[in-house]
């Protein structure tokens, strides 16, 4: 007996070890070798892998190409560093351009006509290279068991205007999402001119219309990647979410508009961002984009991109481009606009939201200040309010009259309040829309409105919940440029947010045990977004009159007008 109990006692302790041990091991296989990663420091049950190339270096004869494939290596990688973030241009040459060449595509997606150049993504911490050339590489956190455990799988695109950010940055960490269960990667995509150049040099031997877009092309290997790989990580290369925010999101919703981009995912998760960028917008035809870079090229001195690419990295010239999505007749055949209008986009679940105080992420105040509305040149000093009703009437022609009822000013004051309100009012439909036009074609959306205000410095930040405040809620940790001051009401939004991301992500549905009940969103009339604020909630009243002024608007920019 006592022998019975001892072995019993044994087997126990065994079983109990093997339950807290059982992971993926460190050392992994891909199709491109052995992975060596390291274990979450956090959550020791997550194993991260980071810095693992996709695809080849996109540097001499590979710039401004579509993504090719990366080389195999003989024994085991480390995958235990990130890689460097991308370069937008060559050091010391400005951002590489406004970015987007229409409003709302591009910079920090939704700038308005004449605004000033949106700011880069907020710095990370010191813990990736310094940017470069070489820079195509994903990061993985996982907490499946083995290997083909087929777990969810996430795929993050970060923002930054097409001119910065990284998937190395602390603010996209995955472990504290990936203990949840599903499967997170984040990659980085090329950026500035090194992206976004589009030359008919390059459609010409690429042997389709049109050039550009190889920071899309770079996300779309990234998700052959994922199909390839993501099993030995214990993913499901079968149930893909790709999820965004800011120029990230604007590239999520175009992906899910681009027909080279089917079958490569299940569901989208858009964050402050669709394919027109945050406000509307028509996109850049291809002449426009090779155009430019024609005229880039020669206000440099260059003569070929045969040229560009002979040079080394040091002595390549500085090129003012424009960073964003081009109508390139391959990725992108037509405007997105025409293609989600009238259904052709991929059949996808979709959950897509704005917050607050977008607005004043771009220079405008909470309730002051911001870029959207009727934007304008400064008017001179006491005419404010009669340059806003002028540029209403311009800009909304036959609708000016709803806009002014909708958003009405009785002095010079009233108006950089009203531009705040129709601005984060726009962004607000430009996302419910997005949800709304994926039902439509028989797939679940859903959507959201972010209102809970980050504290810094023990108040609550000056500019309220503005664009970015809702991904580290988001990531459930608190890092957003910097450590944020969490108390109790962060933690659970934290807690209640990543496990509603992590359920859509896992099937479709953010709605989980526990959790405030999140409607489904079909119509723009009726249907109710969830509140994520200080509590979770439906909200008490549908904007309708506001969402049916944008949905005219709409349809007004898509005739030309």
């Amino acid at each position: 007996m006592k022998r019975l109990a001892l072995f019993c006692a044994v087997a126990a302790v065994v079983v109990a070890a093997s339950r807290t041990s059982a992971m993926i091991p460190e050392q992994v296989t891909i199709d491109t070798g052995a992975l060596e990663g390291v274990t979450g420091t956090v959550h020791p049950t997550v194993r991260i892998f980071k810095g693992i190339p996709f695809a080849a270096p996109p540097v001499g004869e590979n710039r401004w190409k579509a993504p090719q494939a990366a080389a195999k290596w003989n024994g085991v990688f480390k995958a235990n560093a990130f890689g460097p973030s991308c370069i937008a241009n060559v050091p010391g040459a400005g951002r590489g351009g406004r970015g987007g060449g229409a409003p709302g595509r591009g910079g920090a997606p939704g700038a308005a006509p004449g605004a000033a150049a949106a700011p880069q993504a907020p710095p990370a911490p010191p813990r990736q290279p310094p940017a470069n050339e070489d820079c195509l590489t994903v990061n993985v956190w996982t907490s499946a068991n083995r290997a083909g455990d087929r777990r969810p799988v996430m795929m993050w695109i970060y923002g930054g205007g097409f001119t910065g950010g990284s998937g190395g940055q602390a603010w996209y960490d995955g472990e504290d999402l990936a203990v949840k269960g599903p499967v997170i990667v984040t990659m980085n995509y090329r950026l500035g001119v090194f992206g976004f150049l589009a030359h008919p040099e390059l459609a010409k031997e690429a042997g389709h219309s049109g050039s550009g877009n190889y920071g899309v092309m770079d996300a779309i290997a990234a998700l052959q990647w994922i199909k390839k790989n993501i099993a030995a990580f214990g993913g499901d290369p079968n149930n893909v979410t790709i999820a965004g925010e800011s120029a990230g999101a604007i590239m999520v919703g175009a992906l899910v508009g681009s027909p080279q981009a089917k079958g490569l995912f299940n569901r989208a998760i858009l964050q402050s961002g669709g394919w027109m960028g945050l406000q509307m917008a028509r996109m850049r035809t291809i002449e426009q984009a090779q155009g430019a870079g024609a005229k880039a090229l020669e206000a440099a001195g260059v003569k070929s991109i045969a040229e560009l690419r002979a040079k080394p990295f040091a002595e390549l010239p500085s090129l003012q481009v424009q960073a964003g999505m081009v109508i390139d007749g391959h990725i992108f055949p037509e405007d997105l606009s025409f293609t989600f209008a009238n259904g052709k986009q991929n059949d996808v679940d979709l959950l897509a939201g704005s917050n607050k105080d977008e607005n004043t992420f771009f220079g405008g105040g909470r309730g002051g200040g911001g870029r959207g509305g009727a934007a304008a040149t400064p008017p001179a000093p006491g005419s404010v309010m009669e340059a806003y009703i002028a540029d209403a009437k311009q800009q909304y022609g036959e609708l000016a009259d709803t806009f002014l009822k909708l958003y009405p000013v009785k002095s010079d004051a009233d108006v950089p309040l009203m531009r705040a309100q129709a601005q984060n009012d726009e962004i607000n439909w430009n996302m419910r829309n997005s949800a709304a036009l994926q039902a439509k074609k028989g797939k679940k959306g859903y959507a959201y409105f972010f209102t809970r205000v980050p504290r810094r410095n023990g108040e609550p930040q000056q500019n309220g919940a503005s664009h970015t405040a809702e991904i580290s809620y988001a990531f459930n940790h608190p890092y957003a440029n910097g450590p944020l001051e969490w108390n109790d009401v962060d933690k659970k939004l934290a807690d209640q947010m990543s496990s509603y991301w992590a359920n859509f992500i896992t099937k479709g549905d953010p709605n989980g045990t526990g959790l405030p009940a999140w409607p489904q969103y079909k119509d723009l009339s009726k249907d109710k977004v969830i509140v994520l604020g200080d509590t979770v909630q439906v909200e008490a009243t549908v904007p309708a009159e506001k969402m049916a002024f944008f949905s005219a608007r709409w349809a007004r920019l898509m005739k030309g007008n």
